[in-house]
């Protein structure tokens, strides 16, 4: 009996250590931006693969779901990607708003409105609390709601 709760704890450890991507080292799933103002989204690892799509925004969040030597695959919010050169990605992190976001001046629904970031805004991300963080967008700057935001996950804290 002993045998199968150590197993079973064994087991249930390992499921929620997170992985590991086999050329960075670094976390995955992860987010990440697009560093150039295009970029091509190959079927595979290589150029000699077909590129299925053009990234055309720059900053644009994406979340990285594998590694294979110098090309990550990625996708979008949609769910939408495939495999782009690391070169054409950039470690600063950026949130995409999904729905309209109230920027405050503090991280508190009582605080002072900055701000109101619309749908489709693409905003620089600070630190992060459990429940808010802190953009940088148009010049303006505050605290969001994270429940409104892609390109950070929900459970993330950043300082």
């Amino acid at each position: 009996m002993m045998r199968w709760i150590l197993l079973v704890l064994c087991l249930a450890g390992a499921a929620s250590a997170q992985e590991r991507g086999p050329v960075t080292n670094l976390p995955l799933p992860r987010y990440v931006s697009l560093k150039a103002a295009e970029g091509n989204v190959r079927r595979g690892p290589s150029l000699s693969h077909r590129i299925d799509w053009v990234f055309k925004r720059r900053d644009m969040p994406l979340e990285i779901t594998a590694e294979h030597g110098h090309w990550r695959r990625v996708q979008d919010r949609d769910g939408q990607g495939g495999w782009m050169h690391y070169s054409l990605l950039s470690g600063t992190r950026t949130v995409l708003v999904e729905d309209e976001v109230v920027l405050r001046a503090r991280p508190d629904a009582a605080a002072l409105e900055t701000v109101k970031l619309e749908a489709g805004v693409v905003a620089r991300l600070g630190e992060c609390s459990v429940e808010w963080c802190r953009l940088r967008a148009g010049g303006y700057r505050g605290w969001a709601r994270k429940d409104g935001l892609w390109g950070v996950a929900a459970d993330e804290v950043r300082e």
